[in-house]
């Protein structure tokens, strides 16, 4: 598992998860024992950003990277200088969790210097159950988007279709359906099939689920939200 380039492009539309899979996949990396940064490049949404995670990534060997302005309760679009440096320096796993949609995806194309062709992977998080990527069309709408405005071509698929805590394994099933016909348009491999680790136990031999699966558990939401 997690065996991708050194730096991971995670993006999608709003409220595909992308931030739950980046923080997951940040944790796995650093449990694995890994040199690993994650870097929060959404300067969109004001909720459900990694950022607001950072004492438990860091508590967990995790350094985070986020806006340039501290202290003070200051919230402002911006994204730190020391973006660049676990880009430049190859001894970093690195990261990158991208704002929604092709606006959020804008502030990628100022580090396209570092996201050669086979050093880089760029996932495209699917949720069948978000209405801008419950269709084929859609869903491709949205993929196309964000290569073109961050000028970066997206590497990979992640099947993260869920309804947070009330996801089934049938939600994953019908959204891997959604998957596999956006993988035929488009050439692009499934990579990753995400689901809640209470679900595992479920799978059984005969429920066959493309690419890897990817056990998550709910960081991003506090125990009171559904």
């Amino acid at each position: 598992m997690l065996n991708d380039n050194r730096i991971r492009v995670i993006t999608g539309s709003y409220g595909t998860g992308k931030t739950e899979f980046s923080v997951n996949y940040a944790l796995k990396m650093a449990a694995a024992g890994n040199k690993t940064a994650l870097v929060d490049l959404d300067v969109i949404n004001l909720y459900f950003r990694s950022r607001e995670k950072q004492q438990e990534l860091e508590a967990a060997g995790v350094r985070v990277i986020s806006s340039s302005i501290k202290g003070r309760g200051a919230d402002l679009p911006a994204v730190s200088a020391e973006a660049a440096a676990p880009l430049q320096d190859t001894s970093w796993q690195v990261v990158l969790d991208v704002g929604g949609d092709a606006m959020g995806a804008r502030v990628l194309s100022r580090y396209r210097t570092y996201l050669q062709p086979g050093e880089y992977d760029m996932f495209f998080v699917v949720n069948a159950n978000r209405p801008e990527t419950a269709t084929l069309d859609g869903a491709l709408e949205q993929l196309e988007a964000i290569q073109r405005v961050s000028q970066i071509p997206v590497t990979a698929l992640v099947n993260n279709t869920h309804l947070v805590k009330e996801t089934t394994l049938e939600d994953v099933i019908r959204g891997q359906a959604l998957c596999r016909q956006l993988s035929e348009a488009t050439g692009l491999p499934l990579r990753y099939t995400s689901l809640l680790e209470t679900l595992v136990p479920q799978l059984k031999t005969t429920e066959i689920l493309d690419g890897i699966i990817f056990p998550l558990s709910l960081m991003m939401r506090e125990t009171w939200m559904s």
